[in-house]
């Protein structure tokens, strides 16, 4: 499905009137990354920060893995190991999801489900990730979006994204293959191999399809066009982590999101 009909246009409508609050990208660890998200979530809920969108950097190498994946089916944790990939859960569904530092970028957007009202779940993925396909477009990507939550080119995946709601708010995140050495696909997620868990939803089988097959633009560029792009569309303000909400993700990291319990468990 294309972003560019009148139906998503005037599905954006209510995203447009939020306040939003923009954090630009900085570099974390994959597992403060994911307590970020819980905690972020939980100071818009609670009315302590308005909407907000978080860009990300990636610090180190990561296999991020739905909430309701199961890592033996999903991860080769040899290859893993070897290759120096961190291993993490986040609180949202959908696929597993390669991160490297200098390759990829994620942003998560923060939200009242209100704004999203009026369509389906489905339809809200194209409709948060609208803006970000036009980004694209405008850097001469050939980009656009497929249900149920692929940002694709002519020639696979560019993105893919994911969602949480929780008490009538949204934790939306997509997450961006600027460079990859798409092999490592094949080595790290086990797509395709026997499931060694009859629980746990799969990751589906696509190709990938990198930003930078289509731009020289290094990431760390295309993620400020990406920032500059969000503030323009939606006359966003800057905004910052503030040091309690640092804390209470360094709090969550050792308590639930670094634990086997938790990276291991079975959905």
């Amino acid at each position: 499905m294309g972003f560019v009909n009148t139906g998503m246009r005037m599905s954006t409508a209510p995203l447009r009137d939020l306040d939003w609050e923009l954090i630009p990208a900085s570099a974390h660890s994959a597992h403060m990354h994911m307590a970020l998200d819980e905690v972020l979530l939980e100071r818009v809920i609670s009315g302590r920060r308005g909407p907000a969108v978080r860009f990300w950097d990636w610090s180190e190498r990561a296999l991020v893995i739905g909430s309701h994946q199961s890592v033996m089916n999903e991860v080769d944790r040899a290859a893993a190991r070897r290759l120096g990939f961190t291993v993490t859960r986040r609180m949202s569904g959908g696929g597993t999801m390669i991160c490297e530092p200098q390759s990829t970028i994620t942003y998560s957007m923060y939200l009242p489900a209100s704004a999203v009202a009026g369509i389906s779940f489905r339809q809200s993925y194209a409709a948060l990730d609208a803006w970000a396909v036009e980004s694209f477009v405008e850097l001469g990507v050939p980009a656009s979006y497929r249900e149920i939550n692929d940002i694709i080119s002519p020639r696979g995946k560019i993105a893919g994204a994911a969602q949480a709601r929780r008490r009538g708010f949204v934790l939306h995140h997509t997450t961006i293959a600027h460079s990859m050495d798409v092999q490592l696909v094949a080595q790290l997620i086990r797509v395709g191999r026997d499931r060694l868990s009859e629980r746990g939803v799969r990751s589906a089988e696509k190709e990938v399809s990198p930003l930078s097959w289509f731009t020289e633009l290094g990431c760390a560029e295309v993620t400020a066009h990406m920032e500059r792009s969000f503030e323009s569309h939606f006359e966003a303000g800057t905004s910052s982590l503030s040091d309690a909400e640092v804390a209470d993700a360094t709090r969550l990291v050792e308590s639930k999101y670094s634990t086997q319990a938790w990276i291991d468990r079975l959905p």
